[in-house]
């Protein structure tokens, strides 16, 4: 998200904010309980190096979302018709898989 858009998000009022976001609940009311977290929008992201400098992020990332599905493919089902999607040409969303960390 641009800056010019941050800047009309915090004028919007709270309806056409709502009417905004209507989109994005009714994917989640969709998803169900397989969405464990609806997540949140994300600006500002820097690359931390090892010497504790930071550089901007080049990564593009605006949001995430997490869901819990038996497979890829559920994964991929669930995110057909996300709101994202309609936004603009280059809209894209990346599906990672969570790997299970070994308990101390």
């Amino acid at each position: 998200m641009n800056e010019k858009a941050v800047e009309e998000a915090a004028k919007a009022t709270p309806e056409e904010r709502e009417a905004t976001m209507e989109p994005w609940f009714s994917w989640a009311k969709r998803c169900g309980d397989k969405l464990v977290d609806f997540g949140t929008p994300l600006m500002g992201g820097v690359r931390l190096n090892k010497d504790g400098s930071t550089n901007p992020s080049e990564k593009g990332v605006f949001g995430y979302s997490i869901l819990k599905t038996e497979s890829l493919e559920d994964a991929k089902s669930l995110m057909e018709g996300h709101p994202h999607m309609a936004w603009s040409d280059g809209c894209d969303i990346e599906i990672h898989e969570s790997m299970a960390v070994p308990s101390a």
